[in-house]
């Protein structure tokens, strides 16, 4: 972990709407530099927003968010200098060699021209893609693409990396392989990861600390040792999530305690 005191990511207070849709509703929250952060929760729980407001991608309407001390709103081209980015959508061009798309994302984040081809060359190896490298993308695996992409958002050497659903649709060798790169790349650079999956297993094998949101706030936050502490002996991270996120969440007998009371009544029943 980075011993700079000045969190990759705060953000106080923020809201946004689409229209009457509330996606993100009042979220507080803080990535100490250097870590592995999971944004953990269901589908049109409000993280895809977040993320996009944190990125710059969409404007931040009520409060504020910092990236390493920077407003995104006031020092926008500044808090994208520092950001890597891999979206849920495939951003690779098919048509392109492997090189041939990195490349195009080391000219867009201008990358100087004398140091171009050896970072290009420099974020394929790291990513296990360098033998590849003159393939087209089209001819890549899902597992090879997710790695391909993640080349592209390194290739500017970011201090915080951004992963939406990195390992969605891929199986199970393919996540680990996706997985073993960017521990290896973080471990090297010291960089912040900030990750959202649906993969529970990864969150608690790989984020330091996580975050929980359902309905656009965020419901339960720590590491995953304490938010699985808190319903008992032998919970996971899966129960923790279906205890956040369950129907009956903001009803008296839903939520964490309903769940802790669940598993009291199991372990008398034997």
């Amino acid at each position: 972990m980075s011993s700079d005191a000045t969190p990759a990511v705060r953000c106080t207070g923020i809201r946004h709407s689409f229209g009457e849709k509330v996606a993100v509703d009042g979220v507080d929250l803080e990535i100490a530099a250097g870590t592995v952060f999971g944004l953990l929760g269901p589908n049109g729980a409000g993280k895809t927003t977040t993320i996009r407001m944190i990125t710059t991608l969409l404007p931040v309407k009520t409060g504020t968010i910092e990236v390493h001390g920077l407003d995104v709103t006031r020092r926008k081209m500044a808090v994208r200098r520092l950001i890597g980015y891999v979206p849920q959508q495939l951003s690779a061009d098919s048509a392109l060699s492997g090189r041939q798309n990195v490349a195009l994302f080391a000219r867009l984040f201008d990358v100087p021209r004398k140091a171009r081809d050896e970072q290009v060359d420099s974020v394929l190896a790291a990513v296990g893609l360098l033998d590849d490298a003159g393939r087209p993308a089209g001819e890549y695996s899902g597992g090879m693409i997710r790695r391909l992409e993640l080349a592209q958002a390194l290739v500017s050497s970011p201090r915080l990396l951004i992963l939406d659903e990195p390992t969605i649709g891929l199986d199970p060798v393919a996540r680990t392989t996706v997985w073993e790169r960017i521990e290896g790349i973080r471990a090297e650079t010291g960089m912040t990861v900030l990750v959202t999956t649906h993969y529970m297993d990864e969150a608690e094998q790989y984020c330091e600390r996580v975050a929980l949101m359902h309905r656009g706030r965020i419901r339960a936050q720590g590491t995953p040792a304490e938010l699985e502490a808190g319903l008992g002996p032998e919970s996971t991270l899966d129960d923790v999530f279906r205890a956040v996120t369950g129907d009956q969440l903001e009803e008296t007998s839903g939520g964490m305690r309903g769940v802790r009371a669940t598993r009291r009544t199991a372990r008398r029943l034997g």
